[in-house]
């Protein structure tokens, strides 16, 4: 009986941990540039003896894998607005100071004229966070260089201040951070790669799938309850047979 119930409860315990990742990707689900989660159980075996056939395995934990395909690229016409139109990522300093990777192209000024993603990272350039001064317009080319007319001069005097450094490692070599964040799996800072490039004026959707990532939670809700409610039942069964040890 105790085999019988931890077996359920470690399934009972990888349900929750899918649900909790199932909910994290349909949150997002308007995160621009957003990569949602895969789900994977690793298994362990029960009993380690005898031959193979008739060992048992459970789930004892999920491994989680970030899910490379692209989001809906969608027109906005915003000037600083950029999508990857190829495989790549955007390097932007994270909040810990780290240097890290994303696809998320809705980019902003700060107050201090340094560009940032919609969520506030910086994004870096050549020589580190992009600074912009004050200007009359603002264009960024296919291979991300950013001119600019400074303000109060000519449409003629348009200047290169900077190119956003676009990164484009295997995605094997990744892992997401809390932040949502990629980076490389050594901690080293990946090389800029020329071959990526931008589209100007549009920003890439989060890849999950509202419909799909509903059904999954619909669907892990009902195996979770089985599970308790099998695990209910092999308790009572359990303290069943004790009362009739107990009798005879």
């Amino acid at each position: 009986m105790d085999k019988a119930l931890y077996t359920l409860m470690t399934g009972a315990n990888r349900s929750l941990q899918a649900q909790t990742v199932f909910a994290n990707n349909l949150a997002n689900i308007n995160t621009v540039g957003f990569r949602g989660d895969l789900v994977d159980a690793r298994k362990i075996l029960i009993d380690d003896v005898g031959p193979a056939v008739g060992r048992r395995e459970l789930e004892n934990d999920i491994d989680t894998k970030s899910d490379f395909t692209t989001g809906q690229i969608e027109q906005t016409g915003g000037v600083l607005d950029v999508a990857i139109a190829s495989p790549g990522f955007i390097a932007v300093t994270a909040a810990d100071g780290t240097e890290a990777y994303t696809r998320a192209g809705d980019l902003q000024l700060d107050s201090n004229g340094l560009l940032t993603t919609g969520r506030g990272d910086l994004v870096l350039g050549d020589g580190g966070p992009i600074s912009i001064p004050p200007a009359e317009k603002i264009s960024i080319g296919v291979d991300g260089t950013i001119s600019v007319q400074i303000l109060g001069q000519s449409a003629a005097s348009l200047a290169q201040i900077d190119r956003i450094k676009m990164v484009n490692p295997d995605s094997k070599d990744l892992i997401k951070g809390d932040d949502g964040l990629f980076r490389h799996e050594s901690g080293k800072k990946i090389a800029a790669d020329a071959d990526v490039q931008l589209r100007s004026g549009f920003v890439e959707r989060s890849n999950v799938n509202a419909v799909s990532m509903l059904t999954k939670i619909i669907s892990t809700a009902r195996q979770f309850e089985m599970q308790v409610k099998t695990m209910k039942t092999v308790q009572e069964n359990s303290e069943s047979s004790a009362r009739i040890m107990q009798m005879s």
